[in-house]
């Protein structure tokens, strides 16, 4: 299997056994898939901005090119670049910024993990609004293109992987110990 196939697999497989996500598919065809989901938490926006932008403390290892979520980083402004350094050297794109509000939203384009491969376009927006005792903590990530799979059978496991790392990121404002 290439490395593509064998990384695709394996999110796959690590997904199939993740809790239930809270956010869903909410288009998916030959040509691409939209995925969104939201939470509502106790912190401000601004407490939210602060984690956003250090993915570093939120962002799993699994779901990184090193295995380390520590080598990630996000120069929040347009232009700005969510990377990931790698440890021997070089460095990966995840992502690039093109819409930067900071406790209002932040927008980024790119194919993230094995799609990256392909010819696909993505564009994940993440919104902070006030909720009802707090803020909510909304993201719509839409991917559209050309795959060498079918993409219908991958927007599953994105809308599962990206729901953890939201999920994850509300968690770590709502325990700030959890913060590096």
């Amino acid at each position: 299997m290439t490395r593509l196939r064998l990384a695709l697999a394996a999110s796959l497989l690590s997904c199939a056994f993740a809790a239930p996500a809270q956010a869903e598919v909410i288009e998916s065809s030959a040509a691409g898939f939209v995925v969104s989901g939201s939470a509502t938490t106790a912190a401000s926006a601004e407490e939210i901005w602060y984690s956003l932008v250090q993915p570093a403390g939120w962002w799993t290892g699994e779901h990184t090119w090193s295995g380390e979520s520590r080598n990630l980083r996000l120069d929040a402004e347009a232009g700005g670049c969510f990377c990931e350094d790698m440890p021997q050297g070089g460095s990966v794109e995840h992502m690039r910024v093109v819409y930067s509000a900071p406790g209002e939203m932040l927008r980024m384009t790119g194919a993230l993990g094995p799609l990256q491969g392909e010819g696909l376009a993505g564009t994940l927006t993440i919104e902070l609004s006030t909720a009802p005792g707090g803020t909510e903590v909304g993201w719509v990530y839409v991917v559209g293109g050309h795959a060498r799979f079918p993409l219908t059978e991958v927007a599953g496991t994105v809308d599962m992987v990206l729901g953890e790392q939201m999920r994850r990121l509300v968690a770590g404002v709502e325990r700030p110990e959890v913060r590096r």
